[in-house]
C-alpha cells in the first residue's frame, strides 16, 4: 500500500480520480488557488457517472513528499516539465509516478526532468471529464490502463478497489496511440466549432474526420504502431455517443492554451521526420494556434 497519493493536476480527470481513491487512501489534490479554496470550504462535487460531495484534502503545491508516495501527473501535457522540476528536489526512490495525460512525448519529458529519481509509469484512460466551475467536476467513468512493469499492479489494485476499472497493458504505446487519434479529431474540431463532442459526427465533416485519422495511421505505421482494420468506423461510433464537451473546448472557453502540440502537432512533427504529409492535420494546428492568440 502507498502511505499518500498526490494528484498533481486537479482538473476534471484528474479530480474525478483523486475524489475516487480518497474512499480508502490518503489524497491530496494540487490545484490552483480557486479550486483548491472552493474543495478546502466546501468539498469536491462530483457529478455525472458519480454524483456525491467528497471532502479531502487540497493544496496549490506539494510541500513534502512522504515515503512510499503514489502521484498522479494529470497537468496538461505542456506543463508536464515544469510540473515535475518544481518538486524533482522532493522526490524519492520509493516515489511512483503515474503520467495519466493526453498527447505523445510525455513520459520521455517527465522523465529527462527527474532523471531516475522517481520510478515513472504511463497510463492512459478512457474517462471523460468536463471542469468549468471551482469545487466542482463532472465525469465520465472510462478505463484506464497501465503499462505492464514490476510497480504497476500495485497502482493498479489501488484504482480497481476504489472502482476505477484499471488493468495492465503489454503495449501501451498502441493505447496511446489509438487515443491520440480520436482525440485528435475530437479535441480541434470541437473547439473549433464551439460544439459538444457528438455534433462533429455529422456527414459535412466526415471528410475531414476520416483524413485526419488516415494521416495519424500513416505516421503511427511509420512509428511501429498496429492500429485495427476497423479503426475509421470504430472512431465514428464512438464519437457519435459523446455528450461531454473536449477539453481543448474547454481550454478554448477558458482563454487558456490547449495541448494541440502534443495532439494534431505531434503528427505533423513525425510526419515531417518520416517525409509524410499531413496537411489536414497542419490546418487543424494553424485554426487551434489561431484560436489561442486571439485568447
Amino acid at each position: 500500500m502507498f502511505n499518500r497519493i498526490v494528484i498533481l493536476g486537479a482538473g476534471a480527470i484528474g479530480s474525478a480520480v483523486g475524489a475516487l481513491l480518497s474512499r480508502k487512501n490518503d489524497v491530496t489534490l494540487i490545484g490552483n488557488k480557486a479550486q483548491v479554496e472552493a474543495i478546502n470550504s466546501n468539498g469536491l462535487s462530483v457529478l455525472g457517472d458519480v454524483n456525491e460531495t467528497f471532502h479531502l484534502r487540497a493544496d496549490t503545491q506539494i510541500r513534502e513528499i512522504p515515503q512510499k508516495t503514489l502521484i498522479f501527473l494529470t497537468t496538461k501535457a505542456y506543463d508536464s516539465e515544469s510540473a515535475m522540476r518544481g518538486i524533482d528536489k522532493l522526490l524519492r526512490r520509493d516515489t511512483t509516478v503515474l503520467v495519466l495525460q493526453n498527447g505523445l512525448g510525455n513520459e520521455e519529458i517527465i522523465k529527462r526532468a527527474v532523471n531516475g529519481t522517481a520510478k515513472i509509469l504511463r497510463g492512459i484512460t478512457t474517462m471523460a471529464g468536463e471542469f468549468f466551475k471551482a469545487g466542482e467536476v463532472k465525469c465520465w467513468k472510462g478505463d484506464i490502463f497501465i503499462e505492464n512493469d514490476a510497480a504497476s499492479a500495485e497502482v493498479a489494485d489501488v484504482l480497481n478497489a476504489c472502482g476505477l476499472k484499471t488493468s495492465l497493458c503489454r503495449n501501451i504505446r498502441d493505447k496511446i496511440w489509438g487515443k491520440v487519434v480520436v482525440n485528435s479529431v475530437v479535441n480541434p474540431l470541437t473547439a473549433i466549432f464551439r460544439v459538444k463532442n457528438s455534433e462533429i459526427s455529422t456527414q459535412t465533416l466526415a471528410p475531414v474526420r476520416h483524413q485526419i485519422v488516415r494521416e495519424c495511421v500513416q505516421v503511427g505505421n511509420a512509428e511501429g504502431i498496429a492500429f485495427p482494420e476497423d479503426l475509421e468506423k470504430s472512431i465514428e461510433r464512438e464519437i457519435a455517443g459523446y455528450t461531454n464537451f473536449s477539453s481543448m473546448y474547454q481550454d478554448i472557453m477558458k482563454g487558456k492554451r490547449t495541448e494541440i502540440d502534443f495532439l494534431n502537432g505531434k503528427i505533423v512533427e513525425l510526419g515531417g521526420k518520416h517525409n509524410i504529409a499531413t496537411p489536414v492535420n497542419e490546418a487543424i494546428v494553424g485554426f487551434i494556434k489561431f484560436l489561442e492568440g486571439k485568447n
